[in-house]
């Protein structure tokens, strides 16, 4: 099956890395004036590798995948500050109609609710067809054949049959399946997955985990993977990024941060995540973490978790820490790291 490749300017000064976002700032308007809801954020993400964004509801995770696909709500959102480079090329600041293309052909992006995602009203066969015409320049029959073909290679059985099917015919399962084969069918270099398993049950779940796992090694892409769920990032992913109140507040390998949190808000993370064994045997109660994401009109002082931190200290509330490089590819943003015990997942 053949890859579609675009074309657009070429950067001044070009990244080694498939993405590289620097200093992102992105701001919704409110009635009392404009909120800042991705505050400083930088990351990369290499060929090929799977980066994982974790964190709670309002994190910035989601904001921070439709900015760098520049589909911020309008009028309200907009970028206020920073670069989202995509193989060097600021899609921060080229035209829309070059963003189109990239967003069309280079980056594929399953959003979050395969039904309110999918037009109910038009076959899925043609919604993948549809791509393709716009995107590949194939004609009518050559998209909609290579549509069934797309549906055959997501599992999805009786791919012919299903073409023509509507989006409420399908099952969860098969609806996200429909949309990955959408967002994969011009051949990306990047897949961004907001939240693509958070509706399916677990059985379902591991099918998806397991058929991207399949196409990222197929087709040699990078994903770009947001979740809440630390036990699906284990499994799945390469690198972590950890948000809280719109700024990264952990990033490393999976297997480090895994083992040796540094943030007490990554460690929270992993302490709340239920274990069925460890439970049965040690009786351990499921730790929650204590009160509420901070509402991000009005941060708390200083470091944005140390309302909720349990290793707090008065300091914590001075000063927002600096984003410190701990490690190999290992950073956090908490001023008492070096003093606090490390907390793995055990």
């Amino acid at each position: 099956m053949s890859t579609v490749h675009s074309s657009y300017p070429i950067a001044s000064a070009p990244s080694s890395a498939l993405v590289a976002i620097e200093d992102l700032r992105v701001a919704f308007a409110a009635d009392a004036g404009a909120v800042t809801v991705v505050d400083g954020l930088s990351l990369t993400i290499e060929r090929g590798e799977t980066l994982a964004v974790v964190g709670e509801s309002g994190s910035g995770k989601s904001v921070t995948a439709l900015a760098l696909l520049r589909l911020l709500p309008q009028p309200s959102g907009r970028i206020i500050g920073g670069r989202i480079r995509f193989e060097g090329v600021d899609l921060a600041t080229i035209a829309e109609k070059a963003v189109r293309r990239v967003r069309g052909i280079d980056i594929g992006m399953i959003f979050q609710e395969p039904m309110s995602s999918l037009n109910p009203v038009v076959s899925v066969g043609e919604q993948i067809a549809e791509r393709l015409r716009v995107h590949a320049g194939l004609g009518r029959r050559a998209a909609f054949a290579r549509a069934v073909e797309w549906l055959d290679r997501v599992r999805i059985p009786e791919p012919a049959r299903r073409a023509i099917s509507f989006p409420h015919q399908l099952s969860g399962g098969m609806r996200q399946r429909v949309m990955i084969a959408i967002a994969l069918a011009c051949g990306p270099k990047l897949l961004i997955a907001d939240e693509p398993t958070t509706a399916l049950d677990v059985t379902i779940q591991a099918q998806i985990l397991e058929l991207l796992r399949q196409l990222r090694a197929e087709l040699g892409m990078a994903i770009l993977f947001i979740t809440h769920d630390l036990g699906v990032v284990a499994e799945f992913a390469d690198r972590v990024v950890v948000m809280y109140a719109g700024r990264a507040v952990e990033e490393a390998p999976v297997q480090p941060l895994f083992a040796a949190p540094r943030m007490p808000y990554t460690q929270a993370l992993l302490r709340s995540i239920p274990r069925v064994n460890r439970a049965a045997a040690t009786r351990e109660r499921l730790v929650a973490i204590r009160g509420n994401m901070p509402d991000l009109r009005d941060l708390p002082a200083g470091c944005s978790f140390h309302p909720r931190c349990t290793a707090s200290r008065a300091g914590c509330a001075m000063a927002v820490p600096a984003y410190e490089q701990i490690g190999t590819g290992h950073h956090v943003r908490c001023s008492r790291w070096r003093e606090l015990t490390v907390v793995g997942a055990g």
